[in-house]
């Protein structure tokens, strides 16, 4: 078996030559579409990292050129030959990083998440201690505290973020959670997000499921997708974490995996079996657990025969789609389908719902001014719907239309689809 991107300069050359450089691109990146440079978009990156291995280029500024993306997948929808800029991208910025190195923070970041006890034990304690450096600006909401809006840009009066969980989700949930007459049983990977952040998504997630009589179990031994890792180039880490999840689903053997974040499902469903290309043990295991693996969505309309809530919420509902959840797991339908069967609920459609918020993880940190006007955007079309609440299912994509209802003043909520689910199944009892 063939050596994978990751492993092999040649093989990475034989997927940019797949690139024949048309330009369609240009016409759905958001990042070119802000910028309006050839560097931004994917034609540029691949032409960028042909010339890298040719030995044309040896710069670091090559490294913020290549991190100049948000990874959203949208240049694959329009590409008529099947280039697979996810690989690429990540291929290369795994070369960068071997080749040029990371940045320490990065570098201690990673480190702390393939030591998921030592990582669960710093994020407690910056709970207890997260006053400090972040205002109270609302219920479970933070904002930097003055001396750290010096940092940058990004960190005015108007970012804010959720507050971190006393105590987290799957602290505060036991691993198996049974029901009467199971329709089935599934494994609920939780994510960091929602296990350290949105925990009250968690329980409305467990609460829904339960309502539709599904065994759940929730593992404390899962640890953090790696997606974070992976599209900052260290797939030696990424790998570490993957494992570590592959091994568990192996020995807990559910019957579906579900997750609640696009981001982690994507990672689940698509990237392992990338990263797992050439290694026969874990791409097997890869390719076995992603057939399971199923957004919650999904999970309540397709494999199991969803309970319909039968309490009105008389709300004006638009949807965003996630960028991991529509590109990468091809999920758009049922997430709408399931706001639909919520009696009261008016599904209103934004112009461009599944045009990239600008979050890409970090990247609304990094590359602030590019992130704020593709988000500027993005609130300019949930305005024009009135709506009074945005669903998603992404938590970072929560947070960062989050700040954009603040910046921008659109007054509209920010909720997770199943969250409305789970409210309407409330108030019937």
């Amino acid at each position: 078996m063939g050596k994978s991107v990751f492993e092999s300069d040649e093989a990475l050359k034989r997927e940019l030559i797949r690139c024949m450089k048309c330009g369609n691109c240009m016409a759905v990146c958001p990042v070119y579409g802000t910028e309006v440079k050839e560097s931004a978009v994917a034609r540029g990156k691949i032409a960028l990292g042909e010339a890298y291995l040719e030995g044309k280029i040896r710069d670091k500024d090559l490294m913020n050129l290549i991190y100049n993306c948000l990874v959203c997948k949208s240049c694959m929808l329009a590409c008529p030959t099947g280039v697979k800029y996810d690989k690429i991208i990540l291929a290369l910025r795994h070369k960068l990083a071997k080749d040029l190195g990371k940045p320490w923070v990065k570098k201690l970041a990673f480190w702390a998440l393939t030591h998921p006890s030592l990582f669960d034990k710093g994020l407690k304690a910056f709970s207890k201690m997260q006053g400090f450096f972040l205002e109270k600006r609302g219920p479970k909401l933070r904002a930097p505290r003055a001396f750290l809006r010096t940092l940058g840009k990004r960190f005015d009066e108007y970012f804010v973020l959720p507050e971190f969980a006393s105590k987290s989700f799957r602290d505060s949930t036991p691993e198996v959670v049974e029901v009467s007459n199971p329709q089935a049983t599934a494994l609920f990977f939780t994510g960091c997000s929602i296990n350290y952040l949105y925990p009250e998504i968690g329980d409305d997630i467990l609460f829904v499921l339960k309502k539709n009589a599904i065994k759940t179990l929730i593992p404390k031994g899962q640890n953090c997708c790696g997606m974070p890792v992976m599209v900052h180039g260290d797939i030696e880490k990424a790998k570490e974490l993957a494992k570590n999840n592959l091994d568990l689903f192996e020995r807990i053997n559910p019957e579906y995996i579900i997750t609640g974040c696009a981001s982690c499902g994507s990672a689940l469903k698509h990237e392992y079996p990338m990263i797992f290309e050439g290694d026969q043990e874990y791409e097997t295991k890869a390719k076995k657990w992603a057939e399971k693996v199923y957004d919650i969505t999904s999970f309540l309309l397709k494999v199991i025969k969803l309970k319909k809530p039968k309490a009105e919420l008389k709300l004006k509902v638009t949807y965003h789609d996630p960028c991991h959840l529509k590109k990468s797991m091809k999920v758009w339908v049922e997430p709408r389908e399931l706001l639909k069967a919520i009696p009261g609920v008016e599904l209103v459609e934004m112009k461009k719902p599944d045009a990239c918020c600008g979050s890409g993880g970090s990247y609304h940190l990094a590359y602030a001014d590019t992130s704020l006007k593709i988000l500027q955007s993005k609130m300019e079309d949930v305005k024009n719907t009135r709506a009074e609440v945005v669903a998603t299912e992404c938590p970072a994509c929560m947070m960062q239309l989050g700040e954009g209802t603040q910046r921008y003043k659109v007054n509209a909520k920010v909720k997770h689809v199943i969250s409305l689910l789970a409210e309407a199944y409330r108030r019937e009892s």
